[in-house]
């Protein structure tokens, strides 16, 4: 089990709730956090500690000139996810960084966006015994068609915080 930062304490308390309930503490949470993620109207549907399901709706105001979601709101969409799914599962005495982002365009997206982002024992144990290192989450989205519309290769990052500085969000 991961050593215990707030996030991981959130998820594993808003977990005990009702699911519609446990979705929208960890939504507003998140959001609360991450501006640009509620700004867009991020939604987490669903999150274990090893994998989280995030949703992009395609509201009017995350849309394109074309009327499906925006490019740059899909790229926001799996960057939340894969930093969420990493930031649950890092110690609480590191600093999550993403490092590097590469995103392929497939196909046009039709409707609502969905990523699920995960994350292997192996990954887990790296981050809780390691100073500083680095992995590629995995992510993958679809649209409401169920079609891979975007390939995403998410490497974050983690250091030591430090003793004296404040992280404000």
């Amino acid at each position: 089990m991961p050593a215990s930062n707030p996030l991981r304490r959130l998820v594993d308390k808003a977990n005990g709730y009702p699911r519609w309930l446990s979705k929208r503490i960890l939504t507003w949470a998140f959001c609360h956090k991450v501006k640009l993620a509620g700004t867009a109207g991020l939604e987490i549907l669903e999150t274990d500690g090893r994998t989280v399901t995030m949703r992009q709706r395609n509201l009017k105001k995350a849309q394109n000139h074309i009327g499906s979601v925006h490019a740059a709101a899909m790229a926001l969409l799996a960057e939340s996810a894969s930093g969420f799914i990493f930031g649950v599962n890092l110690p609480g005495d590191k600093l999550p960084l993403i490092k590097s982002m590469q995103i392929r365009y497939l196909t046009r997206a039709q409707g609502d966006m969905q990523a699920v982002a995960s994350i292997t024992d192996e990954q887990i144990q790296a981050m809780q015994t390691q100073e500083r290192g680095d992995l590629l989450v995995n992510v993958i989205v679809t649209d409401s068609t169920g079609a891979q519309t975007i390939e995403c290769e998410m490497r974050w990052a983690w250091i030591p915080k430090k003793a004296n500085s404040s992280t404000k969000g």
